[in-house]
């Protein structure tokens, strides 16, 4: 089809777009020359997101609704099997179909040690394609889960339009992309940049080639420091990449310039103790710019943080997917490999678990939880030096699983967002009437009566003792 032909799709589609639903072989009829309707349809799709249309089953198009998603989401329990064939066609097509065997499965499990060895010691890694893929058996799976369960916290609140323009920077092999996109209903329409400099860009394209006609992927591979962004962004997306650039800060600080008005800045990180904490401290740098809408809501006007900030949230694990299950516990694990044989199928290679710490930030001053706290009903964390020994009212936002290693008394970490050092709520004595402190969900606001506060000098935190004199309510 000719660039005239394509102009006269494009307006017929314009003029019948408030008309009526849009049918290719209608248009087809208008068109010099009378092309096929298929031709027709393939046009519509390659311009559904300038002139935004979804197309319905029946093969017509219609604009896409401004109606926010309503999705009925109940968590995440496996890593989709059409993904897991992608990846496995990856494999194959590297290193043959023993790719989990031999001499491809070995380096392929020295290459996941290898990552897990530098991360931990906050090495740099250069990701060539084999150590991308390596990144994905390991990988994909949980950051597919992750991004759902955070871009779920702005859907309940009917913040996520079904027209979205995402920026994801740092998009590594694709598992964020994919979430969303399984996240979002078929009557969506995404248009989705990829920022990635590595070999990882490469996997990221190949994986998206599962997605639908009405979610376009794009790829730059420039760092982030270097890509120079083109309009707003209703998501800008940071997966588990902050903790890899020289200076975060400064980049979130460039970033938040393409944001939309009522669009939301999104990062992720690991759980792991350096990475909560940096991101805490990237949040916290920002915050002249920003308001946090979760899950470390600051209840206080004018106040901020200042503690350590360690925070994750917990998740149930996935199902193990095929590609980890087969690596691990491959027959050709030898003694020439770390562990050998002996170690096989001991679940090295499996990684299921959905453990993260996020934060969603926005410019137009929307809270998950609008909620200011009172000084006349409840202390402050700010002051609580002064409460010691005594009996107090707060309200807090749950920050934590408990973190009991005694399995006696449960600990949940907990904020206002005015904390200068960490705020544990102890629960001592379970009653009915407490018993909300457990139930809560992570980032969940919850008001404490009667709560015991007690110095904790081994640890350098306050320890707010709930017992059968406390009553805890879920708000």
């Amino acid at each position: 089809m000719n660039s005239d032909q394509r102009e006269q799709v494009r307006s017929n589609a314009l003029y019948l777009r408030d008309v009526r639903p849009i049918d290719p072989e209608e248009i087809a009829e208008y068109i010099e020359g009378q092309p096929h309707p298929a031709v027709v349809r393939q046009v519509l799709r390659e311009q559904s997101l300038d002139l935004a249309l979804v197309e319905r089953d029946d093969g017509a198009f219609e604009p896409v609704s401004e109606e926010p998603i309503a999705p009925e989401f109940r968590g995440v329990e496996s890593f989709p099997e059409q993904y897991s064939r992608k990846l496995e066609d990856l494999l194959v097509g590297e290193f043959g179909v023993g790719w989990p065997d031999g001499e491809s499965g070995a380096q392929l499990r020295e290459t996941i040690r290898r990552l897990k060895e530098d991360y931990f010691a906050q090495n740099s890694v250069e990701y060539d394609y084999r150590v991308a893929l390596g990144y994905a058996i390991y990988h994909l799976p949980d950051y597919y889960a992750a991004v759902q369960y955070v871009l779920s916290e702005l859907a309940e609140r009917g913040l996520l339009s079904k027209k979205l323009r995402v920026l994801d920077v740092g998009a590594g092999v694709g598992g964020p992309a994919l979430g969303l996109h399984d996240f979002y209903p078929e009557d969506s329409l995404v248009e989705y940049h990829a920022v990635e400099p590595s070999d990882a860009v490469e996997v990221f394209a190949a994986m998206t080639e599962e997605t639908r006609e009405s979610f376009d992927a794009t790829t730059h591979r420039e760092t982030a420091e270097a890509f120079e962004p083109d309009g707003e962004y209703d998501i800008v997306l940071f997966a588990n990449v902050l903790t890899e650039v020289d200076d975060p800060e400064t980049v979130v600080e460039k970033y938040l310039d393409y944001l939309a008005d009522d669009g939301a800045m999104v990062a992720i990180a690991p759980a792991d103790k350096n990475a909560s904490i940096g991101l805490r401290e990237v949040e916290r740098s920002v915050s002249d710019r920003t308001t946090v809408y979760s899950p470390t809501l600051r209840l206080w006007p004018s106040e901020e943080p200042s503690d350590r900030g360690w925070s994750f949230d917990v998740k149930p694990d996935l199902e193990i997917p095929a590609f980890q299950r087969r690596l691990d516990g491959s027959e050709d694990r030898d003694e020439s490999e770390d562990g050998g044989a002996d170690d096989r199928g001991d679940g090295e290679f499996v990684n299921v678990d959905v453990q993260y710490s996020h934060v969603i930030l926005r410019t137009d001053g929307i809270r998950r939880r609008e909620f200011t706290a009172d000084k006349s009903r409840s202390a402050k964390m700010a002051e609580m030096e002064r409460h010691v020994t005594e009996r107090v009212n707060l309200v807090a936002v749950k920050l934590s699983h408990s973190l009991s290693e005694d399995g006696r008394n449960e600990l949940f970490k907990i904020s206002d967002g005015s904390e200068n050092v960490g705020h544990f709520a102890v629960l001592t004595k379970e009653t009915a009437l407490n018993r909300a402190l457990r139930e809560a969900a992570y980032g969940g606001l919850v008001s404490f009566e009667e709560v015991l506060v007690l110095w904790n000098e081994d640890e350098g935190a306050y320890n707010l003792v709930v017992d059968e004199k406390t009553i805890v309510d879920r708000l």
